[in-house]
């Protein structure tokens, strides 16, 4: 789950000084990642703009587990002050497009080489041993030590003239296949985890990007828009950006 939230600067004020240090504590300890009650994984980041102040990405294989962080939220001194403004409801996958070593080999024969070729079994045998560890990153991510966050959510088309989904798979998996070179690209400096929706939410995919920097975000979603497959087929949602820190830190930065 992502979700964000406002502050209502009115509720703040009308606390007493008590209850807002004490509403304070306690969801900052709610929010602690070594706390025993909080999901596997667990973000607290700054929202800018107007449509969020605090935003939070939290992944556990128990949805309720997630759930349970939103409600004490609720229930805590703060609960009247912290106001949800988005939230955002998927689960991670190993995606239909990342290649089996059966069909990276049938690539490579397609791009022109030949199982009797050494590079052919080199390129192979490098994407056979990278590959668990691809997947394990993808069901159970780890949190980048990146500053900066973007999330949005996203479709593909079903416009008449364009519509993704009756398209045949390999034309899918050539396009997905030249949009995956364009975010290799940006290794380094941009993390991606490409979370499904469909059936949980009104969007199909969310899109999760850290960078080093706020440039690097605006640059690879900027080039990544040039590939067919976003060109032609996607559709996207709000754009939430935020900052990585600690909850006292957040509180901190939003006079909380």
């Amino acid at each position: 789950m992502h979700i964000y939230y406002k502050v209502d600067q009115k509720a703040l004020m009308a606390l007493d000084p008590t209850d807002r240090a004490m509403g304070r504590a306690e969801v900052i300890e709610i929010l602690n990642p070594q706390g025993d009650y909080v999901p596997a994984r667990i973000q607290t980041s700054v929202a800018t703009g107007h449509r969020a102040d605090l935003g939070l990405m939290m992944m556990d294989a128990d949805p309720l587990k997630i759930d349970a962080v939103t409600q004490r939220i609720r229930a805590s001194r703060l609960g009247t002050v912290l106001i949800p403004s988005y939230s955002f409801v998927s689960i991670t996958e190993v995606s239909e497009y990342v290649p089996t070593v059966e069909q990276y080999a049938e690539r490579l024969q397609r791009e022109g080489s030949t199982p009797e070729d050494p590079a052919f079994q080199a390129k192979l045998n490098a994407y056979k041993q990278r590959l668990p560890a691809m997947n394990q990153q993808r069901l159970y991510p780890e949190f980048p030590p990146f500053p900066v966050m973007t999330f949005y959510p996203m479709n593909k088309s079903r416009n008449p003239a364009a519509n993704w989904f009756l398209e045949p798979f390999s034309v899918r998996s050539e396009m997905m296949a030249e949009h995956a070179t364009s975010g290799i690209k940006f290794a380094g400096r941009v993390s991606q985890l490409i979370t499904a929706s469909t059936g949980f939410d009104d969007w199909e995919w969310g899109v999760t990007l850290w960078g080093r920097a706020p440039e690097h975000i605006k640059e690879i979603v900027y080039q990544m828009r040039f590939d067919r497959a976003s060109a032609g087929y996607a559709e996207f949602g709000p754009f939430y950006v935020s900052y990585i820190m600690g909850a006292k830190e957040a509180f901190e930065h939003l006079r909380v």
